[in-house]
């Protein structure tokens, strides 16, 4: 028998392969990262939360602003490597995305360094965003949810902030990003 979160994984998987879009932007990460030999990267953060959130409201999925593509390489941790990484993404559909390398995030957050992209979401201000999947090579079409925390959390309607950030910047975010008026059957859970 399939245990909870494994159950909240496979739904999560369905409903991804259900959006075209969703997964035109995988297929085209899969390319774009194995063409540069990076293993360890994620669409993240609302690509799959708001996916979610929008299947458990009944409301038809809403357009992406961002689509923030995560990646791991120690290696080249220049902006200008993001950059590239992004156009190249952009040059093939038009899609909105935001490209990130967490190997140099952590100075902007003040933290210890990462050490792989789901090392890097546990850090992330509230833990339903800390999510991502990625399409596999080995076998295009399936995919690989990661997520640093508990998916309950993320079906069961809540927003919960994350100790290891300050509440005011979980509070600014819930301001800003308008979850609550979005989503009115979310809750704020401390």
């Amino acid at each position: 028998m399939e245990n909870a979160e494994t159950q909240l994984q496979q739904q999560i998987i369905t409903w991804l392969t259900q959006d075209p879009m969703r997964m035109d932007a995988l297929t085209l990460c899969m390319r774009t990262f194995a063409q540069l030999g990076i293993d360890d990267w994620l669409i993240a953060a609302g690509f799959v939360r708001n996916l979610v959130w929008d299947k458990l409201h009944g409301f038809k999925a809403h357009n992406l602003n961002d689509i923030d593509v995560i990646y791991y390489c120690p290696h080249d941790t220049s902006v200008a490597k993001d950059i590239h990484i992004e156009r190249q993404l952009q040059q093939q559909a038009a899609l909105p995305f935001s490209v990130k390398n967490q190997a140099r995030m952590h100075i902007r957050n003040h933290d210890a360094p990462y050490h792989s992209c789901l090392d890097a979401m546990r850090y992330w201000p509230e833990k339903q965003t800390a999510i991502g999947v990625k399409m596999m090579l080995i076998a295009p079409k399936q995919l690989n949810l990661q997520s640093a925390f508990s998916l309950n959390g993320l079906f069961n309607y809540t927003i919960t902030p994350n100790p290891l950030r300050s509440q005011a910047l979980f509070d600014q975010r819930i301001s800003s990003k308008g979850w609550l008026e979005r989503y009115p059957k979310l809750a704020i859970v401390t």
